[in-house]
């Protein structure tokens, strides 16, 4: 698995953007310098995420979200020297 994270992750397994095995091995977001849980998609590139509003859901039963416009900065929760050592 590469060290660099994508520029466009999404975890709605519907989406072209979805990667399980990267979301499963935990993956932050900060956006304007605050840490977020609420993340269901992002975009380094153009700058965004896409952010659950409360618990509303839509009439498919789907969280609502709303766009965000901002920095968006990706991490991992735990580098992957951590994750090594860990599976050993």
């Amino acid at each position: 698995m590469p060290d660099q994270l994508p520029d466009r992750l999404s975890n709605d397994p519907r989406s072209a953007f979805y990667d399980e095995a990267l979301l499963t091995s935990g993956i932050g977001i900060r956006f304007k310098g605050v840490e977020k849980h609420n993340v269901e998609e992002y975009c380094v590139s153009e700058g965004w995420i896409r952010v659950s509003v409360g618990k509303t859901m839509d009439r498919k039963g789907r969280p609502l979200t709303v766009k965000l416009q901002g920095e968006v900065e990706p991490y991992r929760e735990h580098p992957l020297a951590e994750a090594a050592e860990d599976e050993a």
